[in-house]
């Protein structure tokens, strides 16, 4: 596509035939799991922190319950400031006088010092009417005792509740920590899911389509399972491990609850990220406790998703020194599938799109024995993939599911059943009973070109898109080998704003120089189109130009297609070293690469300028056409264009 674009249940008994190694011999319904250990520490520990709780009460509390401060005042100093009409109030407890002065009065003990709470001792030998006194200065008399200990509800609070707080505080951070109430001793735990069939539903290989080759492989895996006799007694033994290696939606995780739902045997699926934990030890920790459950109830099955996450190349530029987490849970995983004590009944699957990453030593034989490559389905591999994903569909009679696997080529699982998803909503949004062919066609252009964008384009502008679209397509009809054109859009879709769609009448594992020259002439047509009407460019181009450096680049680095760099591979597949300086092309090298990709593409780029001045008058047709109906299917873009459509090879 180019574009110009814009800036189930448990078995019972455990069959004949099956060895758990290390494991104490015990009765097949005895699965109970060791009681979660306690909090960590030791008795002291727990004494030792209650008693630090309680201190930290104490001080808690008098801070919190203390009361203000009062400086002591002579009484003959009492009684000259109420005189001079600067006391507030007071509050008398047999002859002790507390009070507030209206203004800051100096302590007696330090000047520098002053206050407005006071207090001071009445003489018992005093004959003065203090009372009189005070009425007549105004001098507010409180019915309140003095100061007196806090109420009984302000101690509980501040005396208890800074423990209650801190011992909730711990207890949710030791859950959180554990993820369990057994608290750090939880860390060590695996986080191993066991399937369990939602509803009674369960994921059979009848659900697995277009995948026929690693179906067949796992299928003498659940066969094992459930007749092991069968291959032992010819002297046989089943992998220990089987890596489902593939591209990401070819159905890798499908594949193995297809085994859980078949097998009928325990199932513990985990994902590698989760080994791995801030503490040190806990992946490896966990990786035991998991092979210990799955030998518990052998046979069984483990399935790790993802397991580059923990399984790369040890000794590689990323490992720096010191300690590393993610080896030593590698390590762990090393020994449990294949170390002196054995899992023999315990099967491992993996699940990886980077198999090239892994740990050589993690697929040797005797660990993962079996490398399944899930490969992207084939025509007919889709066909039975929408098949399955259609099955609570109701489609509509015109729905043609050989037509739509045809013009899905590079798709695999999960888009096909994102396609079938797309569809019923566009159906269900258009009111339809049923999902129609055409639902299912322009479900599948917005998930190829994007969806459409309502934007105005000023005439200048939606005229070079024409042309330029109309490059792209005129170059794709008439360049031998080419894919077929299948539509054309000056609808702005995406960040695109026009789109021309190829897609091959077959499936293609192979490509060859021509090929690939034709795939860059063909995306240099927009900008070839650009500078023939109008005689400049733009940055329409900008994706076009991406691609050919791409495709230009890979034919001389990797796949040998140039005569002076030779049938040598210069370019790296992987992105183990994360230093690009210490890569081993020379300069030299370097600039011959160079040179070559970019005699490659002003060639493409000539052939295009060239054959689109021969075929002018077909491309103002395409244009003209395309500004008047914005859109053009296949056969009428063919007709307009006066180009024989080639029929592909009957099959």
């Amino acid at each position: 596509m180019t574009s110009r674009t814009s800036s189930e249940t448990d078995p019972t008994r455990r069959p004949p035939g099956w060895r758990v190694e290390g494991m104490p011999d015990r009765e097949d319904g005895d699965r109970t799991r060791p009681p979660v250990p306690g909090l960590p520490g030791n008795r002291w520990s727990w004494f030792l922190l209650l008693a630090a709780l309680f201190v930290f009460n104490l001080l808690i509390f008098n801070v919190l319950t203390r009361p203000e401060p009062r400086i002591p005042v002579p009484y003959t100093t009492f009684i000259a400031q109420v005189k001079a009409d600067n006391v507030a109030s007071v509050t008398a407890t047999g002859d002790t006088i507390q009070g507030e002065f209206k203004n800051p009065v100096p302590s007696p003990e330090d000047p520098t010092v002053t206050a407005t709470s006071f207090e001071t001792e009445r003489p018992t030998f005093a004959t003065d009417d203090l009372l009189t006194l005070l009425q007549q200065h105004g001098v507010v008399v409180n019915a309140e005792p003095a100061d007196q200990p806090p109420p009984l509800w302000q101690q509980i609070v501040f005396g208890l509740g800074p423990s209650i707080l801190l011992i909730w505080l711990l207890f949710v951070m030791f859950r959180r920590m554990g993820n369990a109430v057994g608290g750090l001793s939880g860390l060590g735990r695996s986080r191993a899911k066991r399937y369990e069939p939602e509803g009674g539903k369960r994921t059979t290989f009848e659900d697995v389509a277009g995948i026929e080759d690693a179906k067949q492989e796992l299928e003498e895996v659940v066969d094992f399972l459930q007749n092991p006799t069968k291959y032992t007694r010819l002297g046989g033994t089943i992998p220990r491990g089987v890596l489902l290696a593939g591209p990401p939606g070819t159905g890798k995780t499908l594949l193995a609850r297809a085994v859980a739902g078949e097998a009928n045997v325990p199932f513990f699926s985990m994902s590698a990220s989760e080994f791995i934990e801030m503490v040190v030890g806990v992946g490896a920790a966990r990786v035991r406790d998991l092979f210990e459950e799955a030998k518990k109830v052998a046979p069984s099955i483990i399935f790790i998703d993802e397991i580059d996450a923990i399984g790369r190349a040890r000794g590689g530029a990323m490992s720096l020194g010191g300690h590393d987490e993610r080896e030593q849970t590698l390590n762990q995983i090393l020994t449990e599938m294949d170390g002196f004590t054995g899992s023999e009944g315990v099967i491992v699957i993996a699940a990886t799109n980077r198999p090239d990453v892994l740990d050589p030593a993690l697929l040797r034989p005797g660990r993962f024995d079996r490398q399944v490559f899930v490969s992207p389905p084939d025509r007919a591999g889709r066909r039975k993939i929408l098949e399955v994903h259609t099955r609570e569909v109701p489609l509509a009679d015109d729905v043609d599911l050989d037509a739509i696997a045809a013009s899905t080529p590079g798709m695999v699982g999960a888009d096909l059943r994102n396609l079938v998803n797309e569809a019923a909503l566009t159906a269900a949004r258009r009111n339809h009973d049923q999902v129609h062919q055409s639902d299912f066609l322009d479900a599948l252009e917005k998930i190829v070109l994007g969806t459409e964008r309502q934007i105005m384009m000023s005439k200048e502008e939606r005229e070079r898109t024409a042309y330029h679209e109309s490059g792209h397509a005129l170059l794709g009809m008439l360049q031998p080998g080419a894919d077929p054109v299948r539509k054309i859009s000056i609808i702005p879709r995406g960040r695109a704003l026009g789109v021309t769609l190829q897609s091959p009448d077959a499936d293609r594992y192979a490509y060859d120089v021509e090929y690939l020259r034709g795939r860059i002439i063909g995306a240099l047509g927009g900008r070839a189109a650009e500078e023939i009407v109008y005689g400049t460019v733009t940055t329409g181009a900008e994706n076009d130009l991406v691609q050919v450096t791409n495709i230009a680049r890979q034919m001389v680095g990797r796949w040998g297609m140039s005569d002076q760099i030779g049938p040598v591979s210069v370019l790296a597949d992987d992105d183990r070293d994360p230093f690009p300086w210490n890569n081993q092309i020379s300069p030299r090298t370097q600039e011959l690469i160079d040179t070559e990709v970019r005699r490659i593409v002003d060639e493409c780029y000539a052939a295009a300028v060239a054959t689109l001045k021969e075929h002018r008058h077909r491309l103002d047709a395409l244009a003209e056409a395309l500004l008047e109906k914005e859109t053009l299917e296949e056969e009428e873009a063919y007709e307009i264009a006066g180009v024989p459509r080639h029929e592909p090879d009957a099959e």
